[in-house]
């Protein structure tokens, strides 16, 4: 339940729609449910206005079939990131509506297709072997109300194809910069904007690299001003963190 449903169902009970025992029944299970082998956090869409996201590896599919079921009877949508085709198989036999992105590895649920998303977020991938990690990003930031720009393919190794976008990294709120190998697109991106760049190293590269390491670090030693680093591969945190502050912004802006 998010504020949306808490606030519908205090307005049910106060115009005599809903009683207090059916009520209390719909809040029964917050802040938390036990499952036995998971605690859900049902309270954490009201404290941060998006549901819990599941985890999908080292869990098993009878296990990530479960916790969807319980999470999509209180949300209208969902995320499992690092889901297999068989655990997305194994939660849709419960939950029929959901959805499987092949790139990004994710499970998902939208059951508000049409609401209006913010505009405002730009994801740029170095190249076409970072965009599983940059689908994860951008299928978290649609999710949590955000639309997202793509610039695909314009790694430093053939700058002049980041050039006809530097109008629109100037003018997003936030940017989020998806890149492997050294990692340098971070440092380019934050040179050319003045909005805060959230920068997501891959472990797209050859040995030295150390599955990501190498971008990691380039990214955490970047020159210019206004880049921060989220971990590994971790699309997910760099499309939270960009919702989050696209969010802060445009309330700021009256929602425009």
């Amino acid at each position: 339940m998010d504020q949306r449903g808490l606030r519908i169902l205090l307005e049910q009970v106060a115009n005599g729609q809903q009683g207090v025992d059916a009520a209390l029944n719909a809040l029964r299970t917050l802040p938390y449910e036990d499952l036995g082998f998971a605690t859900l956090d049902h309270h954490r869409a009201l404290r941060w206005g998006f549901p819990e996201v599941i985890f999908c590896s080292g869990k098993t599919p009878e296990q990530v079939a479960g916790i969807a079921a319980r999470l999509a009877e209180r949300s209208p949508r969902l995320l499992g990131t690092r889901a297999t085709p068989e655990q997305y198989a194994a939660a849709r036999a419960l939950v029929p509506d959901l959805q499987y992105h092949p790139l990004a590895r994710c499970l998902w649920l939208e059951r508000e297709p049409e609401r209006a998303r913010h505009a405002g977020v730009v994801v740029v991938a170095a190249g076409t072997s970072d965009l599983p990690v940059m689908e994860e990003a951008v299928l978290t930031l649609d999710l949590m109300g955000h639309c997202a720009q793509r610039i695909l393919d314009v790694g430093v190794a053939g700058l002049h194809r980041l050039l006809p976008h530097v109008a629109a990294l100037q003018t997003a709120n936030v940017v989020v910069v998806v890149a492997g190998m050294e990692g340098a697109l971070a440092s380019v991106v934050g040179g050319l904007t003045d909005a805060p760049v959230v920068a997501v190293p891959t472990s797209v590269g050859y040995g030295a690299s150390f599955g990501g390491l190498a971008a990691l670090l380039a990214m955490l030693n970047s020159c210019a001003s206004g880049v921060a680093v989220v971990n590994i591969d971790n699309g997910y945190g760099a499309g939270h963190m960009a919702a989050l502050i696209n969010q802060r912004i445009m309330a700021q802006r009256g929602g425009e």
